[in-house]
């Protein structure tokens, strides 16, 4: 019984220790502020890419959107500069997903992934439409 307690008890410790690694793990605008060439509109492992038309100020009207958005909030960008990059986090755990907007000529792309794991569960696709069809 003493063993098994043991077990549980470290078990417990990981865990816990994860939760506070996922939640303090300093995230750095020089490796997340990034909107890599070529990205295909679509759903991959773990991201989300959408581009849609920027007319009048798209741009704008997205980030006023996205900042209301639960547990989220600006890693770096401006809507001057033309990109911006969020950080959002999942209720439970802390996960965090990142999410680049950017005008690029005519369109917007918005390019969300995951910074921990491999899949998503859709989570970032979701959200990128769930910001889409508000605008």
């Amino acid at each position: 019984m003493y063993i098994v307690t043991r077990i549980i008890v470290v078990l417990v410790l990981a865990l816990f220790a994860l939760g506070v690694y996922v939640r303090l793990a300093p995230s750095h605008p020089e490796d997340w502020h990034d909107l890599p060439s070529g990205l295909e509109p679509g759903d991959g492992e773990g991201r989300a890419v959408r581009v849609v038309p920027a007319e009048g100020d798209t741009l704008g009207r997205l980030d006023a959107i996205i900042r209301d958005t639960p547990r989220t909030r600006v890693l770096a960008g401006l809507v001057e500069e033309g990109m911006i990059t969020y950080i959002t986090r999942s209720a439970l755990w802390g996960f965090p997903d990142y999410t680049t907007i950017a005008r690029q000529g005519d369109q917007i792309v918005l390019f969300g992934r995951l910074r921990f794991g491999k899949s998503d569960m859709g989570v970032n696709a979701k959200r990128l439409d769930k910001w889409l069809a508000q605008l």
